[in-house]
């Protein structure tokens, strides 16, 4: 039962690719707006990395991107943005912590969505 239900939401690539573009849009949104715009506290920064980056890298991979691109494709992606954030007004970018999370975030999705594929999906 779980199998078909998770065979049935896998298959939608075309919906997982539109998602993903959508998160990528709005981390960098996010990530890119100057500092006088944003709020004056966000609760939990690290964490708020690891899941925006998680959901990128996990929509990427059920878009039909491999587990390994996905990974080094969003990870590259979360190093970049913090490296434009430098020259954002009000912003600190290049925090190490930061990119540790975001590579952390990717890393846990795309190996859940391994785990997933491979006790779920792939049994005969």
């Amino acid at each position: 039962m779980i199998r078909g239900w998770l065979a049935r939401w896998h298959g939608r690539r075309r919906l997982w690719a539109v998602l993903a573009l959508a998160a990528a849009a709005v981390i960098a949104f996010g990530s890119l707006t100057p500092g006088k715009e944003m709020p004056d506290t966000l609760p939990w920064d690290k964490l708020n990395h690891f899941i925006g980056y998680a959901g990128l890298a996990g929509l990427s991979g059920l878009a039909g991107w491999p587990l390994r691109w996905a990974f080094v494709v969003v990870s590259l992606y979360g190093i970049a943005i913090e490296f434009a954030q430098l020259w954002v007004p009000g912003r600190l970018g290049g925090d190490w912590l930061d990119i540790s999370a975001n590579v952390l975030g990717a890393a846990s999705a795309t190996g859940l969505l391994h785990l997933i594929r491979r006790k779920w999906l792939c049994r005969q």
